[in-house]
């Protein structure tokens, strides 16, 4: 049976992680079997950059602080070694970094996460991955709502020319 002293720190672990989980906007559980050294540098350096954290928590402490949270999920996804990639920021550039990490790497995988509260599959971060960055999105935005501003002050201009030559 384990001390109290140890029963206690484990208590705080899980305490302090259900907290951060509960400020997080993106919650990833990824498995990191077979990654080597150098890439979990790169990938964590990658994440640094995107204003996220990329920890390996025991699969228990992970289970009972997202239990804590009141977030339920399969319990097949806390299997195996599992490392927890978290931001409070945009959530969208850290799952790109590991949605493209993943691609380049056949064994890392992504099991599951929690965004903005809300319980997500693979398929779900895989799918939101794909999605353009917001900057993209208004852009493009920006661009068609241009063109159509174009193409009626080519219209209004067309109907002047006509008016002046009646």
């Amino acid at each position: 049976m384990a001390s109290e002293k140890i029963l206690n720190k484990k208590k705080q672990e899980v305490i302090k992680l259900a907290d951060e989980i509960k400020e997080a906007k993106l919650v990833l559980l990824v498995d990191y079997r077979g990654i080597n050294v150098e890439d979990v540098t790169n990938l964590r350096t990658t994440l640094r950059n995107a204003n996220a954290t990329y920890r390996v928590i025991k699969n228990n402490i992970t289970r009972r602080a997202l239990a804590e949270c009141g977030i339920e999920m399969d319990d097949s996804i806390l299997e195996g070694p599992t490392a927890v990639i978290m931001t409070n920021e945009d959530y969208l550039e850290p799952t790109k970094a590991i949605y493209n990490f993943s691609k380049e790497n056949d064994y890392y995988k992504i099991k599951g996460g929690v965004v903005e509260g809300k319980v997500m599959t693979t398929e779900e971060i895989v799918t939101l991955a794909k999605l353009p960055s917001r900057d993209t999105l208004l852009s493009m935005l920006a661009g068609a709502l241009l063109g159509n501003i174009s193409k009626l002050a080519v219209a209004l201009d067309q109907v002047r020319i006509q008016k002046e030559e009646a």
